[in-house]
């Protein structure tokens, strides 16, 4: 047998084709199916990559994969199982469902673009995505992160995987990174908006907490600027929805293992807000594009029991953005200024390019 050639064959191609530009947007990840089995195969790429756990691999391989997979997997799928949809994992229905708007919607306003989206860890991973964007022509391709503030737990695992993807490619394209939108005006602005909605729908709460996920402490001295990012968009959000000091708090969930993560933590903040008297608490979670077992599960189950078993009289948590028409438009524009430059603008009436996206976000609301 042949020894196995260094880079793979390329796809096939005719000359004179017209050059192909892809957007890639890039989520976390999810099992399969809400089993021990799949969330096992998750938890190990998830867990296995050094982005996420910066131990010295020849301490935290065995510890993972002697202990906290064989205890883990069987827990994580019981609550998985508490937030799958007969479509599937929420997180994955929602980010192949913004992509599919995104794709509109940049169509609408006219971008000639391929958007596809992909997984880090579980399916459709990054590398079968821009496999699948370079076969339909892709010469140029613009990964989009899902991930609002940057994190090097999350946002540079995603360049990690595709810096390894490209190390197999014969003919790499062209690539740009989307690495943060923490402060972007459409973003807050589409946040805002799902809390109002949500206010003019519910009532006021007594106090709004906005939950993002944690990461270790040491992160930050170590110079990862995701505190600082958070910090920022709670403070643009507060800003924007008129919030007075004392009315708000932000906080950081999630947190994982013995050592000191970000804080002040959401559990124990919900439990004491209920403890000093606070009736009605509401949470949203601005980190989070799309609703997820993070929010779902830990916070809409797990926090809502802490905070009324703590004294509290009533909990409600504020769905993600997910396929919110002002958080399609916030998207579409982050990726158009993003693509600036590569030829995808075909010329068209500006006044039916704005009547096209209106169409466009009218679609996507309906849904």
């Amino acid at each position: 047998m042949p020894p196995a050639l260094p880079y793979q064959t390329e796809p096939p191609f005719t000359h004179g084709q017209a050059p192909a530009t892809g957007v890639l947007l890039c989520n976390l990840g999810t099992p399969d199916e809400p089993t021990p089995d799949a969330v096992r195969r998750y938890l190990r790429e998830f867990l296995g990559d050094p982005r996420v756990v910066e131990i010295p691999r020849a301490v935290w391989l065995p510890l993972l994969h002697g202990v906290i997979l064989p205890l883990r997997s069987a827990k994580s799928a019981a609550k998985y199982a508490t937030i799958w949809t007969p479509e599937g994992s929420p997180l994955k229905v929602w980010t192949e469902r913004q992509a599919k708007l995104l794709q509109g919607w940049l169509g609408e306003a006219g971008h000639r673009v391929l958007v596809r989206y992909a997984m880090r860890y579980g399916t459709p991973s990054i590398a079968s995505q821009l496999d699948a964007l370079k076969a339909a022509g892709a010469t140029r391709i613009l990964v989009l992160s899902a991930y609002p503030q940057y994190s090097g737990t999350t946002t540079a695992s995603v360049v990690d995987e595709v810096a390894s993807w490209s190390r197999r490619i014969r003919h790499v394209p062209e690539l740009r990174f989307v690495n943060r939108y923490h402060d972007d005006r459409g973003y807050i602005e589409a946040l805002a908006r799902r809390i109002e909605t949500h206010w003019r729908q519910h009532g006021r709460p007594d106090h709004l907490v906005l939950s993002f996920h944690g990461v270790p402490e040491r992160t930050l001295k170590l110079g990862d600027p995701y505190h600082c990012e958070c910090q920022a968009t709670g403070r643009l959000l507060a800003a924007r929805l008129g919030l007075a000091p004392g009315s708000w708090t932000l906080s950081f969930q999630s947190r994982f293992g013995k050592a000191k993560w970000l804080e002040p933590y959401t559990q124990p903040t919900l439990v004491a807000l209920a403890r000093r008297g606070v009736a009605r608490v509401d949470v949203a979670c601005p980190g989070f594009t799309s609703d997820c077992l993070e929010t779902l599960e830990e916070i809409a189950q797990e926090g809502r029991d802490a905070f009324l078993a703590a004294g509290g009289k009533a909990f409600h948590f504020i769905p993600c953005l997910n396929a919110d028409a002002a958080w399609i438009r916030a998207l579409g524009e982050i990726t158009a200024r993003h693509l600036a430059g590569w030829p995808t603008q075909l010329p068209a009436d500006p006044q039916a390019l704005a009547a096209a996206r209106d169409r466009a976000l009218a679609t996507g609301a309906a849904r």
